[in-house]
């Protein structure tokens, strides 16, 4: 796979941090802060992926602007209670990254999370080093555009041809279809593997760390 790729584009929650069932149960929270409708299980999945302020339009629209607002901040509010570490990241996936660093490839990620909330992330699981760039919805676009990825590929220097984006929702395979980059899905996070095949990934794996043998298998054919 070195050979085809320079670049690979990680999401961040369901991809790398086992966060969906806590996003979940944080967006519904905060619809009852709000007095809404508590959106189901599966409507707040199709949403994980996309920056907040765009998943709460999706799951209740019409709102206006300001009770948006209200919305975001609540959300926040819950998803900061709860402190996170290096014991909410996949199994395998810090060996994963390492592993990928020493043999050459560089690393990035492209999230529907705010920088506020990626930054506390990386810091509290201590994986900051191993990224060359990030980009986060709140300074960029959100999920499906393109913007985060066409970003990171001006910033690294990498042509989209040489990157890879490895994601848990079809909204991470819908971003890197529009940049022009292939991706691989990975189905421990939003999507389930059948909506994710849709997407015509070029593999679809059931766990993150699983893509370290997909590499050496690549690499060896």
């Amino acid at each position: 796979m070195r050979e085809r790729f320079d670049l690979v584009i990680f999401d961040w929650d369901g991809t790398l941090y086992d966060s969906i069932g806590w996003i979940v149960e944080c967006l519904q929270r905060a619809a009852v802060d709000c007095g809404l409708a508590v959106p189901s299980r599966r409507s707040a999945h199709a949403v994980i992926g996309l920056g907040l302020r765009e998943a709460f339009a999706a799951l209740f629209p019409g709102v206006p602007g300001t009770r948006l607002e209200f919305l975001v901040n609540a959300y926040r509010s819950h998803y900061f209670a709860r402190p996170g570490g290096p014991s909410d990241l996949f199994p395998g996936v810090h060996d994963l990254l390492e592993t990928l660093c020493d043999a050459g490839f560089q690393l990035a990620i492209a999230t529907g999370k705010s920088r506020n909330g990626l930054d506390h992330a990386l810091a509290a699981t201590g994986l900051s080093h191993l990224f060359a760039a990030t980009r986060c919805a709140d300074e960029s676009a959100s999920k499906p555009d393109p913007r985060m990825l066409w970003e990171l590929l001006a910033e690294l220097r990498i042509a989209p041809e040489r990157a890879l984006m490895v994601g848990d929702s079809i909204h991470d395979l819908e971003m890197a279809r529009n940049a022009g980059v292939d991706a691989i899905a990975v189905a421990c996070g939003a999507s389930e593997a059948e909506d994710l095949l849709l997407w015509q990934p070029i593999a679809c794996l059931p766990r993150t760390a699983d893509l370290l043998d997909w590499v050496c298998r690549v690499t060896s054919e």
